[in-house]
């Protein structure tokens, strides 16, 4: 599904008042599939209030922040999301985040 007709169907059911981790990490990536990175952030923190457990929300969020331009927070997205992966298991959602994480701090570092 298109990622626009996503973002039409999630806002119904959101609207409905239907609310949740998964749906508001349905938005957020569909927010962010069509470039609007601010939108996805606002529905990702609202996924990680609701399950503060959601790794791939924490992933997502990091993705986010980023693509909207705050660095700092993404590096702390990222920083939570990989403690909530390690005390998950999570190892593969722990290893991703750490190395978005290192290319952020490079990134931050040296800034072209």
């Amino acid at each position: 599904m298109e990622p626009t007709a996503l973002i039409e169907n999630f806002e119904k059911l959101l609207a409905t008042g239907k609310d949740g981790a998964p749906l508001r990490f349905g938005l957020g990536n569909a927010y962010l599939a069509t470039g609007q990175a601010d939108r996805a952030v606002e529905h990702l923190q609202q996924a990680v209030r609701f399950d503060p457990a959601y790794s791939a929300a924490w992933k997502l969020l990091g993705k986010a922040l980023t693509e909207a331009g705050q660095l700092p927070r993404a590096a702390e997205a990222y920083q939570q999301g990989i403690e909530v992966a390690r005390r998950k298991g999570d190892v593969q959602a722990q290893k991703e985040m750490s190395v978005f994480l290192k290319r952020l701090s490079k990134a931050r570092e040296n800034p072209s």
